[in-house]
């Protein structure tokens, strides 16, 4: 079969045009045949997404479903329906769809304090692993995942798109090799919502639908309230990671990866509860993140979960600063070379126009660019590509927001090594580096 006729009636169509402006193969050799089976473990909403772009792509089979809820279960079922024939296995045990020989990679979009420990266990067994950001709870879980992604060789790629993006990648060449800004030393990122309250959780019977021991999986228990299971655990320390890594992650990763940042000298966070302050939203709404690099380099971040009154023009993304002019990114895959005079000297806009969030809150970025990344990640498992967020530069980016989290829940000013991103002369602040885990969920390498 000739590849611009499998590119027609393979999954790839419909994406939108352009694609061969992708920078590895389509598919790999003794393709279509060389087909991939994957589970999805957690199809509620963001899995549900990925389980989709993934059914349409080339020699991909969405064929295990792995969830604890009922309607979740129901909804990731129904949407892959409409991308394969073909009608995935649900398994609601991790631990047993980890049993199945036949499963090459595991997705995991599940709550935040699950990323990890099902990466972990997943690599152990034998799988690839495609991990949500943030690709970890707390930084010590963070760093046994890129140890267990080396011991057991497997391929561990974070959900961080825009390291695929193709005008993002175009754009950091002309940073990197044409040097359009000169010597950079600022970047500023930004995100913005507009969140409502989630009020005050009521102690209430676990629902018949729900496996709420397996929901909980390796956090220590708590009671079951009625305002955490689907959405808001993620403003609860014990499960999830706040705005900063439910957001700040994909642009702080853009401004260390533009900038050739590693890990930082010194980290600050302002911030509290401010907008609805008498709720059970435990992480902060609005918060500012300073970070600080050797070599005279400095990244920052502003969240306003509550205010959507736009930065810069846009309600998410980031600027780099040089001595020579500013890149400026609106959230997407266009960006703008401006000069010191506040000209604009250079404009490339995206190739395919993003889905709104009034209409897809799961990905704001659209089919197109979600199928990027997830297609880089399977052509690196067939030999043809490498990973564009393999797991130890995705963990440099996760740890810049897992930092900012602590020293704003501690509120102290951290030191760190720069070679390792720890915590230094600060004990307070250091015991939150890790985590207690439920007896018999520890993560094991």
């Amino acid at each position: 079969m000739e590849r611009r006729d499998f590119i027609k009636t393979g999954g790839l169509a419909g994406l939108g045009a352009g694609l061969t402006i992708l920078n590895f193969p389509v598919f790999g050799k003794n393709a279509p045949s060389n087909k991939l089976v994957l589970g999805v473990m957690g199809v509620n909403s963001r899995g549900n997404w990925l389980a989709q772009c993934a059914a349409k792509l080339p020699g991909a089979e969405i064929g295990y479903v792995c969830d604890v809820e009922d309607g979740a279960i129901a909804r990731g079922l129904k949407a892959i329906s409409g991308a394969q024939e073909k009608k995935p296995t649900v398994i609601k045990d991790i631990r047993q769809l980890l049993e199945k020989k036949d499963l090459d990679a595991l997705f995991v979009a599940t709550p935040d304090h699950w990323h990890a420990p099902a990466a972990i266990m997943a690599t152990a067994a034998g799988k690839h692993v495609y991990v949500e950001k943030p690709c970890a709870h707390n930084p010590a879980e963070g760093e046994m995942l890129v140890a267990a992604a080396k011991k057991f060789n497997r391929l561990v790629q974070m959900g961080s798109q825009r390291r695929s993006w193709p005008n993002m990648q175009q754009a950091f060449r002309e940073i990197k090799e044409q040097q359009v800004l000169g010597k950079i030393y600022y970047g500023k990122s930004w995100y913005l919502n507009n969140r409502k309250p989630i009020g005050t959780g009521k102690k209430v019977p676990v629902p018949d639908t729900l496996n709420w021991d397996l929901w909980q999986g390796p956090a220590p228990r708590r009671d079951y309230l009625d305002n955490i299971v689907h959405y808001d655990w993620h403003w609860r320390w014990h499960w999830g990671t706040s705005e900063t890594c439910n957001n700040a992650t994909h642009e702080l990763d853009c401004l260390r990866w533009f900038m050739e940042l590693e890990f930082p000298t010194k980290v600050t966070s302002a911030g509290g509860r401010y907008a609805y302050p008498k709720d059970d939203w435990e992480t902060p709404d609005t918060q500012t993140l300073n970070f600080e690099f050797e070599g005279g380099k400095a990244i920052s971040w502003e969240g306003r979960s509550c205010s959507n009154y736009k930065v810069e023009g846009s309600d998410r993304g980031f600027a780099i600063f040089g001595e020579n002019g500013t890149l400026y990114v609106p959230g997407n895959d266009s960006y703008k070379i401006i000069d010191n005079q506040g000209k604009t000297v250079k404009e490339v806009k995206q190739a395919t126009p993003s889905d709104q969030k009034a209409t897809n809150v799961v990905s704001p970025a659209g089919e197109y660019y979600d199928a990027i990344h997830i297609n880089n990640f399977l052509e690196s498992i067939r030999g043809n590509a490498t990973l564009n967020a393999e797991i130890n530069v995705a963990y440099r980016s996760t740890l810049l927001p897992l930092l900012g989290n602590i020293a704003q829940r501690t509120g102290t000013i951290l030191h760190t090594d720069p070679s390792n991103g720890h915590i230094l002369n600060n004990p307070e602040a250091a015991r939150l580096w890790k985590r207690e885990y439920e007896k018999g969920w520890v993560p094991k390498i």
